[in-house]
């Protein structure tokens, strides 16, 4: 079974029942829909085919905050050139574009604008009746749309916008498993979203300030996406593969959610083979400890929507096997945590052949899974929404089943595991679950069993 997790963005190119067919096929084990691009309409269809086809997650991905060119026609800047900027809409009387949020007492003279991922670059020359004049250091074509950054530089605006809130309602209103908060940078952020949304939030880091609070974020998001296209714009790019290793390793020391992004087999949009560089990208987001590792425009416009996932499914089947634990062993957090690292060393120095867990909230799931045990784990769990959330952890096949009323927990599960032909006689199982307890967190047993000496005590 591949372990690490893969997320399909859906898109013009994926999104009829028998693509997403074939992408579930093909190892995918979640999706996303970005709502920088469609409608409710075209949001709503996708979770509908989705849910019609897989028992698996739904991202949706809000727009945020983003800065975003503005303009009435295509237009080629050459470099030297000076043109003028305005914003909100802003257009004619020598405007040759403008910005969707109004920055202009945020930059000064000298200040860079990023345009595209910093294909474009422009430097403010003069500020005026808020108006920019910007020359063109890096020329090229501009249309509505394109993205916009400024590095090193905070936006006074809310992390939500209008059209963010009516897609949290839209979110809400579908049950979707996660929401994935674009441009965070900080606590604060995740919890505005948290106030109105009780679903798993996943915070995109790609903003210098998300980096410096990214510790702070954790405590309240339940996993955080590396997003590398803004992120590699807003911060050297030079220093991206260090702030992915670092994000990532904090993220499997808290057993949180992580998620790698962007670019990843990006020649993939045209090309059915990706470059070598691609493929050692997506093994070293592995590597270094990626719950899940995404696709972006390879799925939603690309040629080879399949093929992509298919490759990189091969690459993590290829890889996985050389991940390694990079969890330290610092200090005692809860009973889970500390049942957990037993198990761990239990799975490095006995042939086991499944991790079972019985987890209400997924916690007890995540915790095993951030060690990168060998052995599948498979996770329990009476929650339909907690289900399909686990299937974002690397290792984790989880099965929704309600064995809360039941005296005898592991027996009950083990029998329902075993008619469900998710394990056999021949293997050895360890079990873990909370008993006798309500404490959250305080997975407090574990039992190591023979199945076919187990199904003895079973048939009694």
């Amino acid at each position: 079974m591949k372990k690490t997790k893969i997320i399909a963005t859906i898109g013009p190119a994926s999104c009829t029942v028998g693509i997403i067919k074939k992408l579930v096929h093909a190892g995918m084990n979640g999706v996303r829909i970005n709502t920088a691009y469609g409608n409710v309409a075209q949001y709503q269809s996708v979770v509908e085919t989705v849910r019609k086809v897989a028992d698996i997650p739904i991202i949706i991905d809000l727009k945020g905050p983003e800065i975003r060119l503005k303009t009435s026609q295509k237009r080629l800047l050459c470099k030297g050139e000076v043109v003028e900027a305005g914003f909100n809409g802003e257009d004619g009387d020598g405007v040759v574009m403008s910005f969707n949020h109004n920055f202009y007492d945020t930059v000064s003279v000298g200040d860079v604008l990023l345009v595209d991922n910093g294909k474009i670059r422009l430097i403010v020359t003069e500020k005026s009746d808020g108006r920019l004049c910007l020359l063109v250091i890096v020329g090229g074509t501009i249309e509505d749309g394109k993205g916009v950054n400024l590095p090193n530089k905070r936006l006074a605006v809310s992390s939500l916008t209008d059209y963010d809130l009516e897609i949290v309602d839209f979110a809400k209103k579908f049950d979707v498993e996660y929401i994935a908060l674009s441009f965070t940078r900080n606590a604060c952020d995740v919890a505005d979203l948290a106030r109105l949304y009780d679903g798993g939030i996943i915070a995109k880091i790609e903003n210098f300030e998300g980096v410096q609070n990214v510790d702070a974020i954790l405590e309240v998001a339940n996993g955080v996406m590396v997003a590398r296209g803004d992120l590699g714009v807003e911060i050297e790019p030079e220093k991206v593969p260090l702030v992915q290793k670092s994000i990532i390793k904090r993220c499997n020391q808290r057993g949180k959610l992580v998620v790698t992004a962007t670019e990843m087999l990006e020649s993939m949009v045209h090309q059915p083979q990706p470059t070598r560089a691609e493929v050692s990208d997506v093994a070293n987001a592995i590597l270094d400890g990626s719950d899940t590792i995404m696709l972006s425009g390879e799925t939603a416009i690309g040629r080879y929507p399949v093929e992509s996932v298919e490759m990189m499914s091969r690459i993590a089947n290829e890889i996985e096997t050389a991940v390694q634990s990079k969890v330290e062993d610092i200090s005692f957090v809860n009973i889970s945590d500390t049942v957990s690292r037993a198990i761990y060393r239990i799975c490095q120095s006995m042939p086991l052949d499944k991790v079972i867990t019985l987890t209400k909230t997924g916690y007890t799931a995540r915790m095993i899974s951030r060690f990168k045990v060998s052995q599948p784990i498979i996770a329990v769990t009476p929650d339909i929404k907690v289900k399909k959330q686990l299937e974002l952890t690397f290792g984790v096949q989880s099965v929704c089943l309600d064995y809360l009323s039941e005296k005898d927990t592991i027996s009950f599960v083990a029998n329902k595991l075993y008619a469900s032909h998710l394990i056999s006689d021949k293997e050895t199982l360890l079990f873990t679950a909370g008993t006798r307890t309500t404490t959250r967190h305080a997975s407090n047993s574990i039992e190591i069993h023979k199945m076919e000496e187990l199904r003895k005590f079973l048939k009694k």
